[in-house]
C-alpha cells in the first residue's frame, strides 16, 4: 500500500496546523494583553488601600455590634474606635446603657438592645470576629502574593461598567474567597465579601462588607458589616458611624 499523501491532503494538514498556529498565537496575545491591565487594577486596589490606610489613621469614629443567634437579637456592644501603628482598629468598650436614645439618633446609632443570656456563644463568636481581623482590611502585600501565585481573578460587575471585582482564592486559609468591588472613577472599594471558615467547612464564616466614600475626597470606610456563623447561626451586624476628624 502506497502510505504518501496526495497534495490535496497536505496542502488540509498544513492549513490545520496553520489554523492550530494562529489560534495558539492568538490566545497568547490575548493572555499578555490581559495581565498588564489585570496588574493594573491590582495596583490601583493595593495603592488605594495604602493611602485610605494612611488618611484614616487621623479619624475616631464609633462601632455599634449588635449579636443575633437564630435571628433573635442577643447583645449589643459599643467602641470608640481608631487606627492603630499596625493599620488594625482599636477599641475602647462604650458602656451601652451610658448613651441617651438623643445621643443615638446624633451619632446614627440604633436603638437599645435589650441584652439576653450569650454566655455559651462568647467563645465562638471572638473566633468569628478574630478570623475576620485577618481579613480586614485587605493586606497590600498578601494580594500581590496571591496575585503572582495565581489566585487573583479580575473582570467586570454585571450591570456596573464602572465598577471592576477582584477575585481572590486562597488569600488565609485554603479554599477560602474574598471579592473586593472597586469603583473606576474614586478607585475606593464599593463591597468586600468573604467565605471562609473556623476548623474546616463546617465552620462556616460569610462575611458581607459595604464602604462608604466620604466627601470632599475623604477615605472610604465600612460603613455596615454583617458576620454570619452558619453552623450555629449566628450573625454579628457592625455599624460605624460618627467619624470625626482627630
Amino acid at each position: 500500500m502506497n502510505n504518501t499523501k496526495s497534495p490535496k491532503y497536505k496542502g488540509v494538514a498544513i492549513l490545520a496546523c496553520l489554523g492550530l498556529f494562529t489560534l495558539a498565537a492568538f490566545l497568547t496575545t490575548s493572555l499578555q494583553a490581559q495581565s498588564p491591565e489585570m496588574q493594573q487594577h491590582l495596583n490601583e486596589l493595593k495603592q488605594s488601600l495604602a493611602f485610605n490606610k494612611q488618611v484614616l489613621a487621623n479619624y475616631t469614629w464609633i462601632e455599634q455590634e449588635i449579636i443575633s443567634v437564630k435571628g433573635e437579637q442577643k447583645k449589643e456592644e459599643l467602641y470608640n474606635v481608631h487606627m492603630g501603628p499596625d493599620g488594625k482598629a482599636q477599641k475602647t468598650p462604650v458602656d451601652p446603657d451610658s448613651v441617651s436614645d438623643d445621643d443615638r439618633r446624633t451619632r446614627g446609632l440604633r436603638g437599645r438592645i435589650k441584652a439576653r443570656k450569650i454566655d455559651e456563644y462568647k467563645e465562638y463568636g471572638d473566633s468569628i470576629k478574630s478570623l475576620i481581623q485577618q481579613y480586614l482590611p485587605p493586606d497590600k502585600d498578601m494580594l500581590q502574593q496571591s496575585y503572582q501565585q495565581g489566585n487573583v481573578l479580575i473582570g467586570p460587575v454585571a450591570g456596573q461598567p464602572n465598577q471592576y471585582r477582584v477575585v481572590v482564592n486562597n488569600y488565609i486559609k485554603p479554599g477560602d474567597s474574598m471579592t473586593i468591588v472597586m469603583d473606576k472613577a474614586t478607585l475606593s472599594i464599593v463591597n468586600l465579601s468573604i467565605a471562609t471558615y473556623l476548623t474546616d467547612a463546617s465552620d462556616a464564616v460569610k462575611v458581607n462588607v459595604e464602604f462608604v466614600k466620604m466627601p470632599n475626597g475623604g477615605p472610604f470606610h465600612a460603613a455596615t458589616e454583617t458576620i454570619d456563623g452558619v453552623s450555629k447561626q449566628l450573625t454579628i451586624e457592625i455599624l460605624n458611624t460618627n467619624y470625626q476628624h482627630s
